[in-house]
């Protein structure tokens, strides 16, 4: 599943010598381009979900794997059995919500053993909201979970798969992987699945299947549906534009002869629709291997969503593990701009890039940031925190804790485009956990090494660790910058967790 390529790259900074374990400076996501969306961490198979005008992706947790020497080593998959969260309102700055425990012991859904390549819907049940999470485990089935809020917490409310080889329709799907689903207009939801190549049949492997959701959303009705995508792979999508049906995914690797107009290896194709269950027409493809793009190549994953007016595709890439040096197999979250032609409703062919996608709107400083929220790192984690009155038990049942940035002394933190407004704030305000010695949080305009605007003293840490609100006067910031929170420790093993932060204008409490 894991399959590279080359040519003609676009080049990025690189530090060879970095790993995940010590990554100091910047890396990865480089000021000012937009990918990959996260430095800190990996995310792989995104899948979109956009509700109250902020996109949510839900992406497999890629985990570095070391050898007994503890050296970094290729990527097995087989030990991933988390779901990745990050949203964000205007494309650039984005709120790391932490992980999903979904397979395993320690998950919501004990009876799997892996969680991979997720699928994200709302609905409006019974007059409240719902949300749920379709997810692979391995090859073998398709769960779901489902959550009042788009981040958790998260229940299996049926204990076991949702999807197996014994549902109707589905008994020789090769892959039983890589769901997408689909809320139509008339609140009827589809489940879009499969992949894989039965020996000889790479050219028309049927292995990609659709059928109807219950009105529950955790059941399914009727027998599933072959979709006859040419040379098809893996990594389904489905989305609706101007009354058209838009079928997506991955074509296969195989190495024999194709005919004109059949879908190059790992491309992202489609085929469109005017029923959701089809029948289909083949049209091309839109994304390119990211080989072709970045030098890196590998298995192509995607999900296009419209957020406002505009649309676009999340797709993965080797770009950090290849920033960073390490064995391939550790992907991380693109995004770029989709353009259907007006005309003939084709997809345009995605120019995929480290630039990304445009920022869509100012960022407001004077709100309660999650200190997770990150545009651009150095040097930076998070952590999955305990509430102060919360158990060790009750965080396990639980996906509601608090997710901080974790900086060590000399990291930092940048947010793009903030808007201070004409007068600027006066103060600064932070909850920050200090787990060591006394340091000092910088604030900079534009650069991290820009004009600064304000210090926060941070006292050492002193008895039991909890949560502290400092305050700090603030000086110079009008107009729009890029904003730096840098942290400076009094040694190098100086770490503070940072919870949430706002800024005041004059006389507002």
């Amino acid at each position: 599943m894991n399959h590279n390529s080359t040519s003609h790259a676009n080049v990025q900074k690189q530090d060879p010598s970095a790993n995940l374990k010590s990554v100091r400076g910047e890396i990865g996501k480089l000021h000012p381009n937009g990918n990959p969306l996260m430095a800190h961490k990996f995310g792989a198979d995104p899948y979109a979900l956009v509700f109250n005008n902020r996109v949510y992706l839900y992406m497999t947790s890629d985990k570095l794997e070391y050898d007994q020497d503890g050296l970094p080593q290729k990527n097995s998959y087989s030990s991933i059995n988390r779901i990745t969260v990050i949203s964000s309102d205007d494309l650039v700055n984005w709120t790391d919500h932490g992980e999903i425990r979904v397979a395993g012991p320690q998950g919501a859904a004990t009876w799997a053993s892996q969680s991979w390549a997720p699928a994200a819907a709302h609905r409006i049940i019974e007059g409240k909201d719902r949300f749920f999470l379709y997810f692979a485990n391995n090859a073998s089935g398709i769960g779901v979970l489902s959550a009042p809020t788009p981040v958790g917490p998260w229940v299996d409310p049926i204990g076991k798969a949702l999807i197996t080889r014994e549902t109707s329709g589905v008994e020789e799907v090769t892959w039983l992987f890589d769901p997408a689903v689909f809320v139509d207009d008339d609140h009827q939801a589809y489940i879009y699945f499969g992949g894989g190549i039965p020996e000889g049949k790479a050219e028309r492997p049927d292995t990609a299947r659709v059928m109807r959701l219950g009105d529950d959303m955790i059941s399914v009705v009727g027998k599933a549906k072959v979709i006859p995508a040419p040379y098809m792979f893996e990594d389904s999508g489905i989305h609706k534009y101007n009354n058209m049906y838009y079928y997506t995914y991955c074509s296969n690797f195989d190495e024999g002869d194709r005919l004109e107009g059949d879908p190059p290896p790992g491309e992202i194709a489609y085929m469109t629709s005017v029923q959701p269950m089809g029948p289909w027409t083949y049209q091309g493809t839109l994304l390119q291997n990211p080989g072709h793009f970045f030098d890196v190549g590998g298995n192509n994953h995607h999900a296009i969503f419209q957020l406002a007016d505009q649309w676009y595709i999340a797709y993965h890439a080797q770009t950090l593990c290849q920033a960073m040096n390490i064995p391939e197999g550790y992907r991380s979250t693109h995004l770029n701009r989709v353009e259907h032609d007006e005309t003939s409703g084709r997809i345009k062919k995605v120019q995929a890039d480290y630039q990304g996608v445009d920022q869509i709107k100012w960022f407001d400083p004077y709100q309660q940031v999650t200190g997770s929220t990150i545009g651009w790192s150095s040097g930076v984690s998070t952590e999955q925190c305990l509430n102060s009155n919360e158990t060790s038990a009750e965080m396990a049942a639980s996906d509601s804790n608090v997710i901080s940035a974790k900086l060590q002394s000399d990291s930092w933190i940048a947010i793009s485009n903030v808007d201070f407004g004409s007068e600027g704030p006066t103060i600064f305000k932070a909850l920050i956990l200090n787990q060591a010695t006394e340091g000092v949080l910088e604030l900079r305009l534009d650069r991290s090494d820009g004009p600064l605007i304000g210090e926060l003293i941070i006292p050492s840490a002193t008895g039991s660790l909890h949560w502290v609100e400092l305050t700090t006067e603030v000086t110079g910031a009008q107009g729009e910058h890029d904003l730096y929170i840098m942290f400076n420790g009094s040694t190098d093993s100086s770490t503070i967790l940072l919870r949430e932060w706002k800024f005041n204008r004059q006389n507002e409490v």
